[in-house]
Order: C-alpha cells, then structure tokens, then sequence
C-alpha cells in the first residue's frame, strides 16, 4: 500500500526566490537541517540524478534520486531510484504557487511505501519531521531575501603536499587521534556505527584560550575526501558545512583543500559582537576563526604525510 503525506508553508517571498533555492540542491546542505551532503552527477538542465545523505531518525542515511525541474511550471518532482532500507519506493514533487507577487504557497508531496507493514509509522513519522524541519527553513531562508546571499560565507583554504593521497587521508580520516596531533584540539569523541559515516563531538581552543564544543556528522570518501556538517553550531551560526578534498597534482604530490560554507544568523550578530557588529564584521571573524583551524590542521596533515 502507497502512504501518501502533504506538507504546505506559505512565505513572504516571490514564488521565483522559493523556487531558485528548492531547485538548486547543492544549496541544500546549509539550508535545510536534516541534509549533510548532495551531490549531482548526471544533469542535462531539466532532469537531474543526484545522491543525497541526510538525517532519519538522528541517523545519516544515503540514496540516490532522479529529480525534474520545471521553471515554467514551478515544480520539482522526485523519485528515489535506490531507496534506503525499510522504504522501498519513495517519490514526491514540490509544487511553488504564486499567491500574490510578494507570497507563495509550497506544497511538499511524498509518496511511499516500505518493507513491512511495521516500518510504515517509522517512516512516516521520518518523512514528517523532515518535511517540516525543510519548509521552515526553506521560509526563513526566502524570507530573507537579497541578505541571504550577504549571510552565507563560503571559502577555501588550500596546502600543496608531497606525498600521496592516502596518507593525506589517513591524517583527516583518523580524527580520533587529533587531540595528540592538532594544537588546537582539547578533545574528541568519534563514532563510526556505518562505515564511512563518522560521528564526533569536538573542544576546540581559540586563540584567547577559550573552549568550544562543536558536534558534526562526517561522510567519508576514502582516498578523495570527507564531507561534513556541524549539527551543533556556534551562537552566531545558522549553518556550517565544510569538505576536505585531496587533488593529486602533475608531477607527482596532493592539493589539500578545506572548504567552509556558513550561514550567519542576523539577530544574533548584536549578542555575539556587541552592538556595533556588522555582517561583515561577522563574516571577517568566522573567516580569520575557521581558516586559521583549517589550515594549521593542514600543516600538520602535510609533516604527518610527508614524514
């Protein structure tokens, strides 16, 4: 038997804005809570093939799904092409209708089935959680306008190694060991329930001596890279996402590149900075903070792997 879910959210934001951010799934990430990664892989411009790791039940789960964008229409119909057990088919569309020229109603549509008749409330409860957890973010974010694009900090920091990709990959990979390898890291607790998704709760020391405990998921790519997502962040932060990705270069040695993408909350800039911050004062500081930690991880992955 197919279940069937509708989820609706009405936004003060033209339906072209609701629909720019629900097409782009590579914004997905440090938009919507439950998703940790997306990547595309197969896209012509109106149909795509993607895979998406995203939460369930406070577990990551990962499948792939083939997606058709409509522009003229405003929709986006999904279809899950290798589901993650207990589902068995999972498929949807989300329908961005213009109300006014400032509102839009979304509508999210799934349909699904499971394995057994006993899995069909857990799924359902799933779908719900996440679908409402997206729309709320999906309004906060639209709803935010052209200062959305000011809020989101995205950068990159990169270290050229001589040595190979794998032992780069070890030094990420084995953050378990990073309290005896990295200055800044007081404390580390890393699980790995499934292979290659990590779990880890970190106490970094800033440079005044203070501690701040973050918590992330990891997905891992042995060899090529690690992606993850705070599901913990700092006061200030709406959102972080970050990847490490490995490059072997011509001539031999590794491009090491820490990639950050953060979501600044606006009303929390006053309480963190005081009352003269700024976005870009906020924008400075989370790019001095988290490039100066990236990089001198990276330092130290480079006399690790060149050892």
């Amino acid at each position: 038997m197919t279940e069937r879910t509708t989820h609706t959210v009405v936004i003060d934001a033209p339906a072209k804005v609701v629909y720019d951010l629900i097409a782009d799934v590579t914004r997905w990430p440090y938009t919507f809570g439950p998703t940790v990664h997306a990547e595309v892989f197969e896209t012509d411009g109106s149909t795509e093939r993607l895979r998406l790791w995203a939460f369930a039940h406070g577990a990551v789960r990962t499948w792939t799904s083939r997606r058709h964008l409509d522009s003229q229409a405003l929709t986006v119909r999904f279809q899950q092409e290798k589901s993650a057990a207990p589902v068995t088919h999972m498929g949807g569309e989300w329908l961005v209708k213009p109300i006014t020229d400032t509102v839009t109603e979304v509508e999210l549509l799934h349909d699904f089935r499971t394995a057994t008749p006993e899995t069909v409330e857990l799924v359902w409860q799933a779908v719900e959680n996440n679908s409402t957890a997206e729309l709320a973010a999906l309004k906060r974010a639209a709803e935010l306008g052209d200062d959305y694009d000011r809020l989101v900090l995205s950068f990159s920091d990169s270290v050229m190694i001589d040595a190979p990709r794998q032992r780069v990959y070890e030094f990420l990979h084995e953050a378990d060991k990073w309290p005896q390898r990295l200055p800044h890291v007081a404390r580390l607790d890393l699980t790995e329930a499934v292979t290659g998704v990590q779990s880890m709760e970190m106490d970094t020391r800033s440079t005044d001596g203070s501690v701040h405990t973050t918590h992330s998921v990891r997905v891992c790519f042995p060899n090529d890279g690690i992606v993850y997502k705070q599901t913990a962040t700092p006061e200030i932060m709406a959102a972080h996402v970050g990847r490490w990705t490995l490059r072997d270069l011509e001539g031999g040695g590794v491009e090491a590149t820490s990639h950050h993408t953060v979501v600044i909350r606006p009303e929390k800039i006053a309480t963190v900075l005081g009352p003269e911050g700024t976005v870009e004062r906020a924008r400075e500081l989370i790019r001095k903070a988290l490039g100066t930690n990236s990089v001198t991880t990276l330092r130290h992955a480079k006399a690790y792997a060149e050892e």
